[in-house]
Order: C-alpha cells, then structure tokens, then sequence
C-alpha cells in the first residue's frame, strides 16, 4: 500500500509538471498569434483524420487494438482523464486499494489500483471472465479470436449487461478486446467499443436492450518483485442515458456507481479469490468458498432475471390494466431441475410467476432500510407465502391453495455461512420457525430455510446499491440446489442538481413518501452527498412463484396482493426510518430504544404524575433510561396518539401492541376510533370535554377490538393529556387499559 502511495504521488507530480508547461505553453501562444494570424481557413492545424480501418480483417483489428491500449495507459497511468479520489474511500493500511472516478469527461469513468498476491496470468484469467464477478453481466460471448503479436490475443466480443429496475431497459456492448504484454513485463487486458452493428442480442429480446458504448478501459497488471501484482482498472463508458426516464439518469451519469458496480467490485472479487487461494478465509458449514461464491453468484443472477423478464429466456407479461403499478410476468418454461438431480425438477409445474415494481424513495438511507428489512423480516413478509413458495422444492408435496396449516412463531435464526474480505456482502441462512397446527403433526417441525445474500449495508459507501436477495431452500442444503430468488434492490440516485417537487412526481410509480412534507435531508451517515437538498433512490422489489398450470390466476391473485402488503409494509418501514421531513408528532421514529421514545416515556409519567396526582411507575423506576424500559414492559396496555381531528396511533408499550395485536411500524395507520366498539365511542365523546380541560378522564369498563377483530375487554381506562415540558404544549393524548384480556 506504501508502494502505490508513492507511485500515486509520483503521477500526481508528473502531472502537475505537465499542467505547468502546457499552462506556458498557452501564454506563449498567445502572446505570437496576433504575428502569425491567417484569416484562410487552410492554415488552420487539425488533427489529421484516421483512414476508415476495416474492422472485418485482422491487419485493421490489429490498428484499433494498438490505439485502444495507447488510449487505456494513458487513463491506467496518465492524465487523459482528470481523476478526483472517490468519495468515502480515502486510502490506508485497511483499504482495498486506492480508487478514483472522472470528474469532467466524456461519459462515465473510474479507476482503482491494488496490490493482490496473484500472478499476473492469473489475475488476467479472473477478470476476463467477467460474469464471474459483475453481477450486472448477462452474458460474454466470444465471437472471434485471434493471435497479436507479444503473444497477444484480439478478441471480437458481444457483451449483456442487466438492467437494475423495472424502469430503464437492459445495456449490450460489441467490443474489441486486446491482451499484449508489454516490454517491461506488465500483462495488459484493454478493451473498446467497435462501430457499427456487430453482434445483437435474440431478435425476440432485441427491444429490451439499448446499445451502449465502451470507451478504452481495461486492466493493466504489474509483477512485483517480491510476488504478487499491481492492478491498475479502468472503466470507461457512455450508458446512454437518454433511453431513461429523465428521473433515472444520474443513475447512468454517475461514475460513483460505475466505481462501485464494476471497478471496486472487480478489485475485491479478485483479492477475494487470493486470500481463499492462500487459504485465509474460512466459512461455515464446511462448504468450500468456490461452492459459496456459486451460491451467492446463483441468487443474485435468479434476481436479476426476475427483474429483467427477457423474452428469450421465455418470459411475457400477463394481461393487466394501464394503472397496475405491480408488473406480473410469466414463464412457462423454466424448469429448476438440477443436473446431478434430475428428480427435483419443477418441470411438472406450470412455471414461474414474477410479480415486481420499481419505486422511488426519498430521504431513506438504503444501507438503513436493508438492514431493517434484513433484521425484521416479520414486519413486512408472510412466513405462510414464505412456505408456499418452500414446498415448490418437493415436488409433489403440495398443492396450492390448501397446504397444510402451520403457525410461525415470527422469529427467524440468521446462521452466517460467510463474507467478503470487506463485508459488503453477507451470505446467510434464514431458518423460520414454524409448528403444524394439525394435532397429527404437533410434534413435526415445519421450518422454512431460506438462502439469502445481503449487501450494501454500510451507510458510508458512496454511490453502492443495497440488496437483499433469498431463495428458499430444502433443510439439508444441497449444493446444486434449485434457488428461485426474490428480494430487494436499493440504488440511490446521485443527483448533480437539488430535486424539485416537479422532477420527482413527473415520472413518479409509487413515490413511498410523496404524502410527506419533504424537507432538508439530515442524514448524518450520508456523508459527501448530504449536500443535496434531497436525497432520492429507487427501490426494486421482485418476488417469484411457482404455480400450477390450472392455478395460474389464483397465484396471480395472490401475488399482486402479496406484493402490494410487501410495499405497504416497506412505505411504513421507510417513514418510521426517514431521517428528515417528518412531524415529530407523526412518531414513526418512535421504537424501542429510540431517544424519541425515551423523552417520550418521561413526558407520559410526568403528565400521568402531573394529571392524577399518583404515580404511572414506581419511583425507583423512573430514573434515566429506565424508564423507557419500565413503561414498555408495564402490564397495562398504554398507547398514545397524535391530538388531530382523526387521530392516529404513534406508540405504543409491548402490551399494547399485543392488546392490539400489530407492531410498531404498523401501528401509525390505525385510528384511535377503530379500537373502540360504539358504547366505547360514546362514552369516550361524551368525556373529551373533559379530558381537555381538566387533563385527564376516567373511562369505564367496557370493550375494544384488536386489528385482527379479537374482542378485547378490560375493567378500566385512563387518558390524560401529555404535556411538553419546554412550553407545556399538548404533545398527544394517553390511554391505560387495565387489566384487559380477550373475550
């Protein structure tokens, strides 16, 4: 690292040296060209224009393979682009290498230079193969090959590269790729974009795909003395950004994104597979790291798949109205089968259905939301879905919709099977505990084992998408066990200008915070980025089934419906985490834990003490954070809510939410009217005089109803209003329900 350090600050010298003489350069032409004005067009000096090359024969391939690796040294090692270092990434003893983006060019660059105890063929061999750790990247295919001098080889090449939404359509490259050795030893893999047509994708895909161009890039490879190399990677392309919807296109026009989907990722994948190499990493289960690595590669290429819906992969989308936001799309022949066992095969299935929609998110972290969802799956799935989708994986062993009833605790094991060298990517296995409810079965476990890859989670990496991606999968977690992934994707949205209101409902599908007053964003953890005056990304959600031919409508049905919960559930979770832009009285941020909470808990037993005279906790239980603790595990159920003309629910201890039974999150789309029966509604009118003006009313016995319609009886109720200190404002109202108890 020392080394590169050096070699950085050398370029940097050099360049500053060249910038001075062309500076002198420049006065001392300007200071002869009135002399030497010629107002004929003739002697003006142009750069002379390259003969037309015949990319068809290898003597013009050979001319464009030599100006492609001039172009890429000069960007590995030189000045042809003005690199700025990538935000967030600064270089030190722990880093991964030293990274750089464009900061004024043409199209979109980054750059990333690394020390990796690999020979250079080796490294070569890795980054060539590029499916292997793009996990943007479709497919390669080799089209022509042939031998270059320096035992060299040209490559004529048809790359796909996915897209990351359901919003813009997926990226193809025909390209040029050159490996030479050069004289002092060094093993360069440069690459371009060739003109022309070239190869295409499927005529039956052919719409799903725009051509996009690749700029010389590649990677220059230096053995060191000592053993190892030194990686220079350059990635250099034009993403044609018109083809987007406007509200997309920093995601096309942003090098932080490149840097962090391909350069950096190219980086770590092939220190990761030197350290495994030199037999550093250890995983768990006793699976081998190239056994892992499939695993990881399977998901996350299942759920782009799912996303993209291409055509020649035999997918089409079903009959749907103009306003359906959740895209539904099937396959009828697509088969999980494996090769080493050919019996679990859903090929007696009717295929695959994919229900999946893309959206915006504003001011919400996407490191933050993949962790809650990634920690709180019970917040927002149904572990009953979760075991449809399970039992596709024995064949035969169920039949939608009349599966065998199960209650699942809500709990879920993580069990860790390994990392990356950096942990930007976890790979996990989720155990869902689950019991059968047919007293046949009591004592028969009905766990759902979920595979689940989860990326993206630190806050302070600039431009990185955040995903979560499982598929579910049978207990004894064979290797070539079939996956049919589903899952998240966050890619924020690095906009060069502040948003405007107009920008973000133009193009908007379901904007999960456009019913929020938008304001400064405050993120700390949003580090460089947190000077925009809005912070936006795009959240994809995609969720597969298998189904029968003859239920194809019915798993239809529930797919959309599932999906919609899912995005009803994630719009709460992303209000409740929203760093910015919210009424503290609204109280989504208001979890256990919370500093929220905290300052809400003492103003509830100060207004109780203040009200009633008497004391809500004990007087040794109200000191500090304790309090908070106290009051969430009081045996009474107590709830607040906010004080407006139909007031809504903002917290609640455990044994509210249990009365209720809901949780926290979802406890903001309940009104304080739906809870009461009418006797309850009347009694509760006829005391609010009251309760507003002395503070605090008692209710009689009577009952209520929990979100799932379970009648809830309890023998007294208490509200009382709670006060903010600082100006003794009303902040919400309380209620205490004792000694409740469901009929």
């Amino acid at each position: 690292m020392n080394k590169l350090l050096m070699e950085e600050n050398d370029r940097l010298q050099k360049q500053v040296s060249q910038l001075v003489c062309e500076n002198g350069y420049m006065k001392q032409q300007l200071r002869t060209a009135p002399a030497t004005t010629d107002a004929s067009c003739d002697s003006v000096v142009t750069t002379p224009q390259h003969s037309l090359r015949d990319a068809n024969n290898p003597a013009g391939l050979l001319s464009i393979a030599e100006e492609t690796l001039a172009e890429f040294l000069s960007k590995a090692t030189g000045t042809a682009v003005d690199w700025v270092q990538m935000p967030g990434m600064k270089p030190g003893p722990d880093s991964v290498g030293i990274f750089a983006i464009s900061q004024s060019c043409s199209g979109v660059a980054a750059r990333a230079c690394g020390l990796v105890s690999l020979e250079p063929t080796k490294i070569a061999e890795i980054l060539k193969d590029r499916p292997s750790w793009f996990r943007d990247c479709r497919s390669l295919e080799v089209f022509t090959m042939f031998p270059a001098g320096n035992a060299g080889t040209i490559e004529l090449l048809y790359t796909q590269a996915y897209a990351p939404t359901t919003l813009a359509p997926a990226r193809d490259f025909w390209t040029l790729r050159y490996t030479t050795t050069l004289d002092n030893g060094s093993l360069v893999v440069c690459e371009r974009s060739l003109s022309g047509s070239g190869a295409g994708p499927n005529p039956a895909s052919a719409a799903q795909f725009v051509r996009a161009e690749m700029l010389p890039s590649g990677c220059l490879i230096r053995p060191c003395d000592g053993g190892g190399s030194i990686i220079h990677i350059v990635d250099h392309l034009n993403l044609e950004a018109w083809s987007v919807p406007e509200v997309l296109r920093p995601l096309y026009e942003s090098s932080k994104v490149v840097a962090q989907r391909m350069t950096i990722a190219a980086l770590r994948y092939v220190r990761q597979i030197a350290q495994e190499t030199s037999g550093e990493v250890v995983y768990g289960l006793g699976r081998q790291p190239a056994v892992l690595r499939t695993f990881s590669q399977r998901l996350s290429r299942g759920f782009n798949d799912a996303v993209n819906g291409f055509n020649d992969d035999g997918w089409s989308l079903m009959t749907c109205d103009g306003a359906e936001d959740v895209i539904i799309a099937v396959n009828s022949t697509k088969s999980l089968s494996t090769a080493s066992n050919p019996t679990n095969s859903l090929a007696f299935l009717g295929g695959i259905l994919c229900a999946k929609a893309s959206m915006l998110l504003q001011n919400v972290p996407p490191a933050l939301l993949v962790r809650f969802l990634r920690e709180h799956r019970s917040e927002w799935a149904d572990f009953n879905v979760d075991a449809y989708s399970a039992a596709s994986l024995k064949a035969g062993s169920y039949a939608y919709p009349g599966m065998r009833p199960t209650r699942f605790t809500g709990s879920q094991i993580i069990m860790p099977l390994g990392h990356t060298i950096e942990h930007e990517e976890l790979l996990e296995v989720i155990r869902l505990e689950g019991h059968s409810l047919a007293q046949e079965d009591a004592f028969v476990s009905r766990d759902i084992h979920l595979l689940q890859i989860c990326s993206g989670v630190d806050e302070n990496a600039v431009g990185a998408c955040s995903e979560l991606v499982f598929a579910p999968i049978d207990e004894m977690f064979p290797d070539d066990g079939p996956l049919l992934p589903s899952g998240f994707r966050i890619i924020p949205l690095d906009s060069k200008t502040p948003d405007t209101p107009d920008t973000l409902t133009a193009h908007r599908t379901l904007d999960l915070t456009s019913s929020l007053e938008v304001g400064p964003a405050t993120n700390p953890a949003a580090g460089d980025s947190s000077s925009c005056h809005h912070t936006r990304s795009v959240l994809t959600i995609a969720f597969q089934f298998p189904f029968e031919s003859n239920l194809q409508d019915n798993v239809a049905t529930m797919a959309r419906q599932y999906v919609r919960s899912v995005i009803s559930s994630v719009q709460r979770v992303a209000m409740a985490i929203c760093p910015s832009g919210l009424s503290p009285t609204l109280g989504p941020k208001l979890s256990p834990g919370s500093p929220e909470a905290l300052t809400l808990a003492h103003w509830i037993c100060q207004s109780y003490s203040y009200h009633l005279g008497a004391e809500l906790l004990r007087s040794d239980s109200v000191g500090g954070d304790s309090v908070l603790k106290n009051l969430w595990q009081h045996s009474d159920a107590i709830l607040c809510c906010s004080l407006k003309s139909m007031p809504v629910f903002i917290f609640a201890n455990q044994a509210g939410l249990d009365m209720l039974e809901t949780t926290l999150v979802a406890l903001q789309d309940i009104t304080l009217d739906k809870i009461f029966d009418e006797s309850g509604r009347k009694a509760l009118c006829a005391d609010f005089a009251k309760l507003m003006q002395q503070g605090f009313t008692y209710l009689p016995a009577g009952i209520c109803m929990s979100t799932m319609g379970r009648h809830v009886s309890y023998e007294q109720a208490v509200a009382w209003k709670v006060l903010a200190p600082e100006d003794n404002t009303v902040h919400c109202l309380a209620f205490s329900f004792i000694n409740w108890s469901f009929v």
